[in-house]
This record gives structure tokens, sequence and C-alpha cells, in this order.
């Protein structure tokens, strides 16, 4: 779904009006698109505002007792009948609200999150000097970092698989110390990011997550206290198959 027939659709999206399955792919082009997301939120607040100023009319005493009178003995019922669904729907939209900020809020901080990676791997791949410790041994590699990091991780054993080591790094990320290490597969660079999996140092969201974007397939999960983002120029399946064998050395 593109964006101009995602606006045509977002009334009736925010009024919960839609098929299940046009509700359904109006909702995952939201959760890509911070634009349409964004004017999705704005266009139910207007209509929070709207129901608010009716919600502010306040009848003239006069017509309050001559509607009393006539209906005395069903007050309660009425009061009950008139209220009850008004209050539904303003919780209904009070959620709605607040899942549109919050998915706004968890998305851009996910994108911002995935961006800074992807600009260090893209550094890393233009620099003269790409790695720190340079080395195919993950024997040379992982004691290189001991001391520099509040953590430890394991390597996985290349010997039979495609993927070649070629070095690691240093980096931090919100003042977090944690390694980058730069995998090679055919023609293709993959970097691999090692940080504590603590609140304000990568902001991806769920454990578990695999996205492709500008030529570049990402996939993050988290083991171990440890948050694992694998990035790279290669296939997804490609990147996947790292990060198996990333998963793999991470249990023993």
């Amino acid at each position: 779904m593109n964006c101009d027939l995602c606006r045509e659709k977002l009334d009736a999206y925010v009024d919960e009006s839609l098929p299940a399955e046009v509700f359904g792919a109006v909702d995952e082009h939201l959760r890509a698109c911070p634009s349409c997301a964004s004017e999705a939120l704005a266009r139910l607040q207007m209509k929070r505002a709207t129901r608010a100023a009716a919600a502010r009319f306040s009848p003239s005493p006069e017509f309050r007792l001559r509607i009393e009178n006539t209906i005395r003995k069903k007050r309660q019922t009425i009061w009950k009948i008139a209220w009850v669904p008004w209050l539904s729907a303003a919780a209904v939209a009070l959620l709605l609200a607040v899942v549109s900020v919050t998915m706004l809020t968890r998305h851009a901080a996910r994108e911002q999150a995935l961006a800074e990676l992807l600009d260090l791997h893209v550094a890393t791949l233009a620099s003269a000097n790409p790695v720190d410790v340079v080395s195919t041994d993950r024997h040379t590699v992982k004691p290189w970092f001991q001391g520099k990091l509040p953590f430890t991780f394991n390597l996985p054993e290349l010997q039979d698989s495609q993927f070649k080591l070629l070095g690691g790094k240093l980096i931090y990320l919100n003042h977090s110390p944690g390694a980058q290490l730069l995998f090679e597969l055919r023609k293709h660079r993959l970097s691999v990011f090692i940080v504590q999996d603590q609140p304000g140092v990568l902001a991806l969201g769920p454990s578990t997550r695999q996205t492709s974007e500008k030529g570049f397939s990402e996939e993050t999960w988290t083991e171990g206290g440890l948050r694992y983002v694998v990035i790279g120029d290669a296939g997804s399946g490609d990147v996947h198959a790292l990060s198996d064998l990333l998963r793999i050395a991470a249990r023993q």
C-alpha cells in the first residue's frame, strides 16, 4: 500500500470502520512510514478534540427540568444508555492515541538506532584501517577485548563455514562500550555489533528482528544480557546464517 492510498483510508482507520484485511494493510504501512503515522495521529487527535468540544455542551435548566419531569421514572436507565457508549468511545479513542504515540516513538527510536549502526558499518568499510585487531583467529580477537569491555562474548568456529573473521574494534554507543566485529563472505563485509542489553544503549524494540534497508540486511536479537546486531550488504539469508552461528557460540 502506497502513501496516497493509505491517507485516503486514515479517517476510516482511526474510526476502526475498515474491513479487517484493509485495516491490517493500513496498520502495516503505518508501522513502516513515519509520515503517514504522524498524519494518522493528527487525525485521531482532531477527532478526540471534536468529541471533547461536544461534551462541553450544557443544556439550560428549563430544558433539563422538562426532560426530567417527562422521563423521571426512567432517569437512571436513560443515563446509563446515554453515557456508557460515549465513555466507551472515549476510552477507545484514548487507547488508540496512546498506542499511536507509543508506536511512533518506538519506531523513531528504532530507526535512529539502526541508522547509527549502519553509519558505523559504512564508515568501517570506507576506512583504511577498518579494525583495531586484525586476525582471522577467534582466539586472538576475543582476548583483545578483555579489559576493554564490561562483558565477554564467544565467537563461532568458522572453519566449516563460508564466513571469515577479519578482526574487531572497540566502539561506543550512547557512552556505553561495545564490540564491532568484521566478517567477510565472498565479496561482502558484515559487521557484528555486541553491546550490553540495557535501557538507553540501543532502542531496538523486540528481542528478535530482521529488516532490509538501503541495500543492507540487518538482524538483531538478545542473548545472555547482550544485544547482537548483524548488518551487511549480503542477502538476508546470509545475514541470518551468520546470526545463527553467533547464537550457537553464545550458548556454549
